[in-house]
């Protein structure tokens, strides 16, 4: 399963990543992923890369500048919010307030809690990929 497109995942706990590659993996994904450990650099990617950019997962909590406010750097850059790419945040325990800020003040497709275990968070993942496969917007 896969459309064109590199997919770009901000996620700072080692264990997640390990699982989140495995899914990936077993979901038989086969775009490039490119991985972050903060936003920082990620933001720096987007505004330099070249590439197309299927869809980006961010954690919420993140080393110097959290989820939220990458998201909210995409927004205010004319360049980077034209491009639409999809925006899926992945949390561990995301808060309401967390919540009630991502959707009517930024333009994100989806607010995900991790699954509690393995096959929780594959499922999750598969129904999010497919939707993005078969989904059409303003990308190139």
């Amino acid at each position: 399963m896969s459309s064109s497109g590199t997919i770009i995942i901000v996620e700072d706990d080692t264990d997640d990543r390990e699982i989140l590659e495995s899914i990936i993996v077993e979901l038989d994904i086969s775009n490039k992923v490119k991985w972050f450990e903060e936003t920082k650099s990620a933001f720096a990617f987007l505004k330099n890369s070249k590439e197309n950019i299927f869809m980006i997962f961010s954690d919420i909590n993140l080393p110097g500048h959290s989820g939220l406010e990458f998201k909210r750097a995409i927004d205010a850059d004319v360049e980077l919010r034209s491009k639409s790419i999809p925006f899926v945040f992945l949390s561990t325990d995301p808060s309401q307030r967390d919540v009630n800020e991502a959707y009517p003040l930024m333009n994100v497709q989806g607010f995900f809690k991790k699954g509690k275990t393995y096959n929780d968070m594959k499922a999750m993942l598969k129904y999010i990929f497919a939707y993005w496969k078969f989904s059409i917007h303003p990308s190139p």
